[in-house]
Parts: structure tokens; sequence; C-alpha cells
């Protein structure tokens, strides 16, 4: 049976296709692994992939992805694969999401690949399920990534766009990349001008240490920053909400020894501090322990 504390890319035999029971999402997650490779260019502290390496997307079989996409979408609504595979509670398609193993849009065939999938989607009779790109949103100015967003945009997608710290010392603790946040934080506003935007972010102890109150702040006036730069071009514009949670799987990094579960109470606690500073944005804050 798949739970939501085992996210094994194999268990579906596919190269690119695997099946998730999503805690955030709800139910099943179709992911789409466009880094079967383990190449990423970010190295987060809290990363699940083994074999974790710095790079890009290899080169990916298109028709491949879309045979097994294709296939693995009929199984799940006329095969046995719910009932064989699947907690009954949990029996339901709540995603097809770009995820995997790395960044998705460090593939440059990024937006053809969204083009497919949500053919497949279609076709599949699932138009209702939404396609979410979970991102780093560290290539979102690439022309590619940007048209693919917007197609994702017209197929009712949306992006849950990494936002974990608000200093450059944490981002690079935490990420593992040297990036000022305030040029992260534009990405985002652009990611918000292209496509509906969740910002994902995951919080935790370091060293048994929680997060502090100005390293609470310092995140959250990114996020203010973001949607200043973002209304600049469009008043309207806004994210849908934050998605916090915690570390429910083990990291196979080697920072993982410096990380410790928040508790529910912890994490709730961080939540309404969100929705107190950004209460006239009506954002959801949704916690995920």
């Amino acid at each position: 049976m798949l739970t939501v504390t085992d996210h094994n890319r194999s268990f579906s035999s596919l190269t690119y296709v695997y099946p998730v029971v999503s805690r955030r999402a709800g139910g099943v997650s179709v992911g789409i692994n466009l880094n079967p490779n383990n190449a990423c260019n970010w190295h987060c502290a809290y990363c699940q992939v083994p074999g974790l390496v710095r790079g890009a997307a290899p080169e990916i079989d298109v028709a491949l992805l879309d045979a097994e996409l294709r296939g693995f979408l009929a199984a799940l609504c006329s095969g046995r694969f719910m009932e064989e595979h699947v907690p009954p509670d949990a029996r339901v398609i709540r995603d097809i999401a770009f995820s995997g193993n790395g960044e998705p849009t460090s593939s440059k065939a990024f937006d053809e690949i969204v083009e497919r999938v949500i053919a497949a989607r279609d076709e599949a009779g699932l138009a209702a399920v939404p396609v979410r790109l979970i991102s780093n949103g560290s290539l979102i100015d690439r022309p590619y990534v940007q048209a693919a967003l917007k197609r994702l945009a017209l197929a009712g997608g949306e992006v849950w766009f990494k936002f974990d710290a608000g200093t450059a010392d944490d981002i690079q603790r935490i990420n593992g990349i040297d990036v000022d946040p305030r040029t992260h934080a534009r990405r985002l506003a652009l990611c918000m001008s292209l496509c509906p935007t969740w910002v994902q972010t995951c919080v935790f102890a370091w060293d048994g240490a929680r997060p502090s109150q100005d390293q609470i702040g310092n995140y959250l006036a990114m996020l203010e920053y973001a949607l200043q730069q973002a209304r600049k071009n469009d008043p309207s514009a806004g994210l849908k909400g934050v998605l916090l949670y915690g570390v429910a799987r083990p990291s196979y990094q080697p920072e993982a020894v410096h990380l410790q579960r928040l508790t529910p109470e912890e994490l709730d606690a961080i939540a309404s501090q969100i929705r107190d500073r950004l209460q006239g944005e009506g954002l959801t804050v949704t916690v995920s322990p």
C-alpha cells in the first residue's frame, strides 16, 4: 500500500510517472519525474532524494513519458490499482504534479511536456484534476518556463513555489544556494503574474533551535516584497496561499543530522503569524505536520 510517509519513485517501475499518497493534496498525486538522474540545481537540507547531485534534467524521452502517463491514468480510472495499492480514504486522484527528484523546469522540453500532460489528462476524462508544478522557481526567467506557466494557467493549473527563508544566510543553509532573497522574491512575483501560485515553505528546528521571530519576520517581509513587486504591473496580483509543512519523511542529505521536527502546535503558531501579518491578503494558510 502507498502511504504518506513513503514516496518511493520506483513504486510503479516506470521511468517518469509514479504515484504517491500526498498528505498536502489529500489523496493520490500522479507524479511526473523529469529528473530520474537525481540532479537538481538546489541542495535543500530536507530533500528526500538519495544520491542527489547538482545539475539539470537529462534529455527526456517525451514519447515514452506520454505513453506512461496515459497508461497509468487508464489504470487509475478503470483498473484495480486504487483497490490494490491505495488506502480506502485516499482513493481519489487529487492532481498530476511535476515534482520528482530535481527541479522539473530544468528540462528544456518542459513546455512541450506540459502540453502533452494536459492533453493526456483531458483525454482521460480528468479535466477537473489540476496539473501542479512543484518548483524552486529558480528558472522562472527562462522563456520556455514562462510559456509553460501560461499554458498551465489556461488549463486550470497552478504552481507551488518554494520559499523557505528571508535572508541570504538562511537560504544558503536550508537550500544550499547563494541568492539574494529579494531576487527570489522577484521570481515569485513573476510567477504570480503568469500562473496561480502558492508558496510552499518547509519549517523545522535546526540543531534544536526553532525558527526565531527574526527569521519568521524576514521571511514574511520577503512575501510582502514579492506581492508589492507583482502589483507594480497588476494591482490585482496575489498569492493563493501558503503551504506550510514539516519534515514528515527523513532527509537523505548530510545536513539531515541538523533537522528536527516541529510539533503540530509549533507549526500552527507559525501559521497564525503568517495569517496575522498578511491578513489583508485573503490568503489560505494550510499546515501539514
